[in-house]
């Protein structure tokens, strides 16, 4: 390699300044949900933020550690936390769960100049919700979620997966879109918040940084500035 091409690659910090807003303890809500659906609602009704929706969820297996992260789109959200929907049996973010139930996400909503990062604890949504979401699915998304073992090695390449795609579609070509029925290894989980930072680009990287924290999953929230 020479020794132009091994130079690290700098980006200047003044290519890119938060100068849009500011955020203030008076201006957030008691309750950290109520002020992530003002938020997500902003970020919806922004045209620039194409998908608002989408999300980085972070799991990590123990005992080693190791931590993945993925981009998945977040669903649902009730007053007891935040819902995503995947392959629940095969995946790397199934084998991180089964050994450690913390789970993080973050949103950034580039225009908007936000980001909100959720930590807590992850449960299942149960068969149920997670039936009646899989039904607002497209027809070649339900199939794919039959056929794909997420994660897992396809030793004969992509048409390994068509074949498995090709087959459940023959076994459920005579079956109405809203009759195929959900896998029991795909489905939701909901991460129930301990913590929900709100954070507010600011200039020369000084930025807003609110916080809301718990104890318990059922424990009452305290509200934080944290420094830049």
């Amino acid at each position: 390699m020479s020794e132009e091409n091994s130079k690290p690659i700098i980006f200047a910090p003044q290519t890119y300044q938060y100068q849009k807003g500011t955020l203030n303890e008076k201006d957030v809500t008691a309750d950290p949900i109520d002020q992530f659906t003002a938020w997500f609602k902003e970020a919806q009704d922004d045209p620039t933020e194409k998908i608002p929706e989408a999300v980085s969820l972070s799991t990590a297996s123990l005992p080693s550690g190791r931590v993945s992260c993925r981009i998945v789109l977040f669903k649902e959200l009730d007053k007891r936390g935040f819902m995503v929907f995947s392959n629940f049996d095969t995946s790397k973010k199934k084998q991180d769960l089964d050994t450690n139930k913390y789970a993080a996400i973050t949103f950034f909503w580039r225009n908007l100049q936000r980001q909100v990062r959720i930590e807590g604890i992850v449960e299942d949504v149960g068969y149920e919700v997670s039936s009646h979401y899989y039904q607002t699915r497209p027809r070649g998304s339900k199939i794919g979620a039959h056929a794909s073992m997420q994660s897992s090695v396809l030793k004969n390449g992509r048409e390994e997966l068509q074949d498995k795609i090709n087959s459940y579609g023959d076994k459920f070509k005579d079956t109405p879109d809203n009759e195929i029925p959900c896998p029991e290894k795909w489905g939701g989980i909901r991460i129930v918040p301990l913590e929900i930072e709100f954070w507010q680009g600011r200039q020369s990287r000084l930025h807003d940084r609110i916080t809301y924290r718990r104890d318990t999953i059922d424990g009452d929230w305290k509200t934080y500035r944290l420094a830049p």
